[in-house]
């Protein structure tokens, strides 16, 4: 699951790159959030990365980058969500990277101490 929803959020800041350039999220976040969504170009790939290659180091960066990426959402989505509390239930936008980061921290002890535990190999003698 990881992989698959890093690998989403990579593609989506990806295209809004190639649409917007540099300043793709100019008309709605602050820049200290342009600057992290736009770094998710590289970090989304690199938690794919190290998830893949199965390091804790990929499951601690995937929760600092879900716990960013969600408080970053609702900050810019919080006006429009205010007016309008079903924004909440779009299916592309807020509600799916919320329930995905939960997701995220819900899993990461598990996973991290999963990666982290030294694997038993079988010699023979």
């Amino acid at each position: 699951m990881y992989l698959i929803g890093f690998l989403e959020g990579s593609g989506a800041h990806c295209v809004d790159l190639i649409r917007g350039g540099m300043h793709a999220y100019a008309s709605f976040a602050p820049v200290p959030l342009q600057v992290f969504f736009v770094s998710l170009v590289v970090l989304d790939p690199l938690v794919v990365v190290l998830v893949g290659l199965v390091r804790p180091e990929g499951v601690r960066l995937a929760s600092g980058v879900m716990v960013l990426d969600v408080i970053a959402n609702w900050i810019v989505n919080w006006p429009q969500l205010r007016e309008d509390p079903a924004w909440l239930l779009r299916p592309v936008g807020l509600l799916p990277i919320t329930l995905f980061g939960l997701f995220v921290i819900a899993s990461s002890v598990p996973l991290h101490r999963a990666m982290a535990r030294p694997h038993l190999s079988c010699t023979t003698r």
